[in-house]
């Protein structure tokens, strides 16, 4: 799969002695001029469906799983790759000092009618929910959320950037 980009968090020095991986798949699901994604009230921001990979399964195998669990979405087809976004981050456990997460995105499919989602705990507290956007407005609403709150999360500058490579796409 090409390598988008990658990004290394400001606070991470060559001195970092441990880190791990983290993969996941995120999907990019377009009807019409709208794109599935995930609004998080408590980030306020929106970012592409998906999440992490489990050990037995495969990445197709695991985005599936997470775009289901997500969004409600039934009759899911990976249609093609689409790209690879590495970026190392500060870890906040005591485990490791960095995290290396490797975000495989691929166009998908579904069925018209979402189902119902199956939210993990802490994706209910934030207020997360699936919706259909104009990819232009969540680019410019999350260029709002980086300019002018102080809540955001730090997922919000990879899901951007990707938001803003798939236009370049249409």
């Amino acid at each position: 799969m090409r390598l988008l980009k990658t990004a290394i968090h400001p606070s991470i020095s060559n001195a970092t002695s441990t880190q791990f991986t983290r993969l996941t798949g995120r999907a990019i699901v377009l009807r019409d001029n709208t794109i599935l994604l995930m609004f998080t009230k408590r980030y306020e921001d929106y970012s592409l469906p998906g999440g992490g990979i489990d050990e037995d399964e495969t990445i197709e195998q695991g985005l599936i799983r997470e775009l289901q669990e997500e969004t409600g979405a039934q009759n899911i087809k990976v249609l093609g790759e689409f790209g690879l976004y590495e970026e190392f981050r500060p870890w906040y456990k005591d485990d490791f000092d960095v995290i290396n997460i490797k975000s495989y995105c691929y166009f998908c499919s579904i069925d018209a009618q979402l189902g119902q989602s199956q939210l993990e705990h802490y994706e209910q507290q934030n207020g997360m929910v699936a919706k259909w956007v104009d990819i232009h407005e969540a680019i410019a609403h999350n260029e709002r959320t980086l300019a002018n709150s102080d809540k955001q999360g730090l997922s919000i500058i990879r899901e951007t950037y990707l938001l803003k490579e798939i236009v370049k796409k249409l």
